[in-house]
């Protein structure tokens, strides 16, 4: 079966999954949609760095797009600065037919008890009228602390505690907007950047706390969150621009699924925009970066995730895991009941014609 596909998005994640999308015989391409004008009327091949023309012209035309009727969405828009549009997005696709595999907004992995209710009941309202699905994923929160914990927790005779951690150098992660306006890097210690922010934290991670819970069949009491800073010893740059001296150069951050007060499912970050910054936090399994879980209880686990590219870095890496984890899962994204889907829900997705050189990658 031939699925037909409109990509919304081309930025960092988006570039990826609009190439995977286009060398996937499974999948046709039949829009694009773009936000900004510059993009408008170029080629699905250009704006994903191939060396292809398609013939499929990208466009700012939304209605248009769903009233061509494709089966589905890969829906890889930037949500983090703009919520309320994201939203928008979501209920008008979902309400025209059309099935949505996304990267984000990323509280849509698991939402139930994590987005309000007021924001929550509009999306699955518009998913039933359309008897649309919709499935968000990625890396993290996605695979790395969904599928693969789950996966281990099934093997355990007891599990006591899950927990999963991002332990990453952001140096070479270019974007702006995320790494000064949302994470706060070289900003001032005693700035509150829009990430930490009260109960922000437990937004966006929310979902992976109470997911795994769902996953042990435990119901959580409460979803605690804490987070610490350190400044930049002296100036230097990274891919998004200049730190300065006294700044904030590396962020820790915890999000605790609690019942009682015992700590049961741990969603955690390590970031640093520098190898030699804050040796005694947790460190990397490889240089740049690595993701790891931990599951305490009987066998014990310690697992950890080395992503890596040959055509580019740990975050480079990282970026396309999230882009196939949404574009691979397409399929069992059509075939999904309507509503809010998740990885409890799906089927194993194994990425069948990504070996190279079955007409594929």
């Amino acid at each position: 079966m031939t699925y037909r596909v409109v990509h919304w998005g081309t930025g960092n994640v988006g570039k990826h999954a609009l190439a995977g999308i286009i060398d996937d015989p499974r999948l046709e391409l039949v829009g694009v949609h773009v936000s900004s004008d510059e993009k408008a009327g170029r080629d699905a091949g250009e704006l994903a760095g191939l060396d292809l023309r398609t013939g499929v012209l990208a466009t700012t035309d939304s209605a248009a797009l769903l009233a061509a009727k494709p089966d589905v969405v890969v829906y890889t828009a930037m949500t983090d600065n703009r919520l309320v549009e994201a939203l928008a997005d979501l209920r008008d696709i979902l309400s025209a037919g059309v099935n949505v595999a996304a990267s984000a907004p990323v509280f849509l992995q698991y939402p139930w008890h994590v987005l309000p209710e007021d924001l929550l009941r509009p999306i699955e309202e518009a998913a039933a009228a359309g008897g649309a699905s919709i499935f968000v994923n990625g890396i993290d929160p996605g695979f790395a602390n969904d599928l693969l914990p789950l996966a281990l927790a099934g093997t355990c005779r007891r599990v006591d505690r899950i927990r999963c951690m991002e332990i990453v150098d952001y140096a070479t992660y270019d974007n702006a907007a995320v790494m000064f306006d949302i994470m706060g890097f070289g900003k001032p210690l005693d700035e509150t950047p829009m990430l930490l922010q009260p109960g922000v934290l437990s937004l966006a991670w929310g979902s992976v706390v109470r997911q795994l819970a769902a996953g042990l069949g435990v119901e959580l009491d409460a979803v605690t969150e804490t987070h610490e800073r350190i400044p930049a010893p002296e100036d230097f740059e990274i891919a998004a621009g200049p730190i300065t001296a006294g700044t904030t150069a590396g962020v820790r951050f915890e999000v605790r699924g609690m019942v009682g007060d015992e700590v049961v499912t741990v969603l955690e970050h390590v970031t640093r925009l520098r190898a030699d910054l804050a040796p005694e936090w947790p460190q990397p399994a490889q240089e740049g970066g690595s993701y790891r879980v931990e599951i305490t209880g009987e066998p014990n686990y310690h697992m950890d995730i080395r992503l890596s590219s040959a055509t580019g870095d740990h975050n480079h890496a990282g970026l396309v895991a999230t882009a196939m984890r949404v574009v691979n899962a397409v399929p069992a994204v059509v075939a999904a009941a309507p509503g809010i889907r998740t990885t409890l829900d799906l089927p194993l997705v194994t990425g069948p014609g990504r070996k190279a050189g079955t007409g594929s990658f």
